[in-house]
């Protein structure tokens, strides 16, 4: 009996130990503590003589009504500018709209160079090489070379070959060859030199092969089907229907220019001014002349 009453005893100690913890706790969360609430009494340095026996808490009380009391000073707003339409053509576009656009450009574009491209094409401006005219060199000059090279002077650049045309065949040739191409053949007779030249085209005029020159021979003498051309080009033998083509020349104070751009037809089977015969064996078996 006396363990139970013992046990009573405790528990309701206990109950009144928590419950007082708890009150205490809720008087904190509420407001001020009990010490700080004594210790919450007026400085007399820091009042005013209004202020004078006012606590913390009523010191701000006061300071909050007299701010609230205070006209609050009005602004004046900057006026508004008027609306102006922005530009249909600068908004509103739409996705679809932009990539039409930008293909149109593109296009556009393609066409201005397209056109470019032709028009350089139609009138080139500076072009050398193959198909101008190629300021080769001096008269003599072009002699001396050509000796050098065993009679034959190839030019890759204008493909071409240059050899001597002898001054004494040049009346003979006066009457079988035009104008643009005596330029060159007489222009050892017509300005004092040893010999002219002629400009011939690297291709056979039968099936279009390069023709090479025969050292032994002293004749261009082709490989593909053994026709056979003298020294400045008149046929000799073969499959050939003519002579080697030949391009139009110039002499300017002895300077001579070459027009690769000018083909002239070789001439006809039986040419043949200069008279010259093999010099030795042909470098491609013989054909019927």
């Amino acid at each position: 009996m006396a363990t139970i009453l013992a046990a009573i005893i405790l528990v309701v100690l206990a109950a009144l130990v928590l419950l007082g913890a708890s009150r205490r706790r809720d008087h904190r969360a509420v407001g001020l503590s009990r010490e700080a609430r004594l210790h919450d009494k007026p400085n007399p340095a820091l009042l005013s003589e209004d202020q004078e026996g006012l606590s913390g808490r009523d010191f701000e009380e006061a300071a909050l009504e007299t701010n609230n009391k205070e006209e609050v000073e009005t602004v004046e707003t900057v006026p508004l500018e008027p609306f102006v339409a922005p530009d249909p053509n600068a908004v509103g576009v739409s996705r679809r709209q932009f990539f039409n656009r930008g293909i149109v450009g593109m296009m556009g574009l393609s066409i201005a160079g397209f056109g470019g491209a032709s028009l350089a094409f139609l009138w080139p401006q500076g072009v050398s090489g193959f198909g101008s005219k190629i300021k080769v060199g001096n008269i003599p000059e072009i002699l001396s070379e050509i000796k050098a090279n065993n009679g034959f002077l190839y030019k890759p650049e204008g493909r071409m070959w240059l050899t001597a045309y002898p001054n004494g065949a040049v009346e003979k040739a006066r009457n079988a060859y035009s104008s643009s191409e005596i330029a060159g053949m007489a222009a050892g007779v017509d300005q004092g030199f040893e010999a002219g030249v002629v400009a011939l085209y690297q291709k056979c005029p039968h099936l279009g092969c390069r023709v090479p020159n025969c050292v032994s021979s002293q004749w261009f003498e082709c490989p593909c089907h053994g026709s056979q051309y003298n020294q400045v080009g008149e046929k000799r033998g073969g499959p050939a229907p003519r002579g080697m083509d030949r391009f139009a020349v110039t002499v300017n104070d002895g300077v001579l220019t070459v027009n690769t751009g000018a083909i002239i037809q070789g001439p006809p089977i039986g040419t043949n001014t200069t008279g010259q015969e093999a010099e030795g064996p042909n470098c491609i078996g013989q054909s019927d002349h």
